[in-house]
């Protein structure tokens, strides 16, 4: 008698790849058109037999790279065809150790966040300014309750890309979600992880709301030299 295969069920992040995949593949294979609107949110959760969050979440991720646009109360619509193959170009790090994976991807950051505040200070509109002061506020208020705040910190960083007002920030930074989580969840197993960071937060979205584009460098390099002291003293 053959024995079981005893596997078990794929995790959240694996349904939600899959789903990107069959998608995409469904996209290419209808050979839908810029402007055609897809099954409703109902329909793909029965053909791919996933739940709502699911499904939304992987929508997300093609409006963020600038694929589909939900409009409410009408549905989710191509804005330009894709195909399996062409969706996503998910990137990969070879370090073995977590200290050089997060180096590797803190230069990154570096990069990327440092323009993104620039434009951001300069660019930003009042409903920007809102939002981003709703996302701080909401990461100083998990921060002081539990010492740590993670989404609540990449949602106060998305902001400042959004405030930036160039779509590819966002797209980029989906291209990397993958690679960059896999490090940066609790590294370390420390809660504390770049704790004296926080209060640069502040400073840095005070500089964004006068247009100081230079302090809004200064503060976003101040915070990132932070994460990487306390990378190399945690990895000792």
């Amino acid at each position: 008698m053959r024995e079981r295969l005893d596997i078990g069920s794929l995790p959240v992040q694996d349904r939600i790849q899959q789903v990107t995949d069959a998608l995409a593949a469904y996209i290419e294979r209808a050979k839908l058109k810029s402007g055609d609107r897809l099954p409703a949110e109902r329909e793909l959760m029965a053909a791919l037999k996933v739940g709502r969050s699911t499904i939304r979440e992987v929508i997300r991720r093609f409006e963020a790279l600038g694929v589909l646009q939900t409009r409410r109360g009408s549905g989710t619509y191509l804005v330009k065809p894709v195909s399996a193959s062409t969706i996503h170009m998910p990137l990969s790090l070879n370090a073995v150790h977590l200290r050089d994976a997060l180096l590797q991807t803190l230069e990154v950051r570096r990069c990327i966040e440092a323009e993104a505040s620039v434009l951001a200070a300069r660019r930003r509109t009042v409903k920007d300014i809102a939002l981003m002061e709703e996302k701080l506020n909401e990461m100083e208020r998990v921060h002081l309750a539990k010492g740590t705040s993670g989404p609540e910190d990449l949602a106060f960083h998305l902001a400042i890309y959004d405030a930036a007002h160039n779509p590819l920030f966002r797209q980029i930074l989906e291209q990397m979600r993958g690679a960059f989580q896999r490090f940066w969840e609790h590294p370390f197993e420390r809660q504390d992880f770049a704790g004296r960071s926080f209060p640069f937060h502040r400073e840095l979205f005070d500089a964004i709301v006068v247009q100081d584009t230079e302090r809004a460098r200064e503060k976003t390099l101040k915070i990132l030299d932070i994460v990487e002291e306390d990378i190399e003293e945690m990895s000792r």
